[in-house]
This record gives structure tokens, sequence and C-alpha cells, in this order.
């Protein structure tokens, strides 16, 4: 298999929890930062369909589901409890799922169905320090996405290069690599894929329209 490595700038991210966090009643839970990845992942498998696909020996499966597999350290190893229908939910289901799935997960609570199948895997490890590595793909999926942690960088100002507008800002950027098995996805078409994932993570207000 082979990986595409490409940074996604979170500054946007981090101001849309800050606006929703401020907006939402007491008790409310406060929408992950995996809950944005896991709808952009979402909205861009819709968009490039091929990426959302399985080997199955001598065809391709490519499924009509949208359910991300999310890799989570029990202690005793780890495990990828589902998040089923991800392109039809919203951000405030999926972060609750995402957490009721880790929590049980750690707890060895889960039924097999809820840990076995899914379509696509990512894989955090942004939580360990990690900036940037490599996911092994989970057969018979075609893909998983490796995401790192977020660091400070130098990147364009908004507007930069518009009109011959110029300027730098420090933001915060993460690293994510998608490994893709090469008999499904190729390298055009995985870079399409992330093109979309990296937009709307740029751009999270459009994940709501």
């Amino acid at each position: 298999h082979g990986g595409l490595f490409v940074s996604v700038v979170w500054a946007e991210v981090g101001a849309s929890r800050s606006r929703r966090a401020a907006e939402a009643a007491d008790g409310e839970d406060r929408l992950s930062g995996d809950g944005f990845v896991l709808k952009a992942w979402a909205i861009a498998c819709r968009k490039v369909a091929e990426v959302n696909s399985s080997w199955a020996g001598d065809f391709v499966r490519q499924y009509n589901n949208v359910d991300v597999s999310v890799a989570v350290d029990t202690g005793d190893g780890l495990i990828t409890p589902i998040v089923f229908d991800a392109d039809l939910k919203g951000l405030a289901a999926i972060s609750a799922d995402v957490k009721d799935l880790a929590a049980r997960a750690k707890e060895h609570k889960l039924q097999p169905q809820e840990f076995q199948g899914g379509t696509f895997t990512i894989s955090n490890l942004g939580m360990f320090g990690i900036t940037n590595f490599s996911a092994i793909i989970n057969p018979p999926q075609a893909c998983i996405l490796a995401v790192g942690a977020t660091s400070k960088r130098v990147v364009p100002a908004p507007g930069a290069g518009e009109g011959g507008a110029d300027g730098l800002r420090v933001a915060n950027v993460m690293s994510v690599t998608l490994s893709c098995d090469h008999r499904v996805v190729d390298g055009a078409v995985g870079a399409t894929w992330l093109k979309h994932f990296r937009a709307m993570l740029e751009d999270p207000d459009a994940m709501l329209l």
C-alpha cells in the first residue's frame, strides 16, 4: 500500500468549538475534535465514494453505508468500535457516539457487532504527542487515516495571495496520512479525498450546512 500526507490548519475547528461551547446549554457536552474529524471524513467519503470500498479477492466492493472504525487503546490492545452512518449524523451525535464507544471499549463492554465491520478506519495518536505516522490498513478495508497531534506552525494568513495580498500567521496545524490499498484506491483518488477532507476542516461551518 502507499501513503499520502497532508497538513490541515486547525484554527477554524478550534474557533468553531469555542463558539459552540459558549452557546451550549448548561450540562450539554462540548463537541469533540474527533467529532469534527469523523464528520469531515464522512462528507469526503460521500464526495469520493471510491475510498469507501474494500478489496474482495477479485473485485472491489463499494459501500453505500459510511461506517467509520475508530481505533481505541483499551490497555490490553487496540479495538476499533464503529460509528455507523456517520454521514447521516450531526457533529453532536458523532461526538457522543465516539465518547460512549471509547468508554465502553476500555471497560470491555462492546458487543461484537459494534466493532466488527466498518468501511474505513481512523487512528489518532495525537494524544500521545505523535505528530505524524503511517497506520496499517485493516483488511478488507482499502484505507486508514492516521491523525497526528497539532503543532504551531507559520502558515499563510486568510486571503494571502488574493489580489496581491500578503501575510503570515502562526496557527495550530494537524498532520494526517492516508494509507491506501492501491488495488482499490490509487494516488489520484486518495489525493482528491484528502482535498475534500482538508477543505471541510478548514471551513468547519460548511459541515453544518
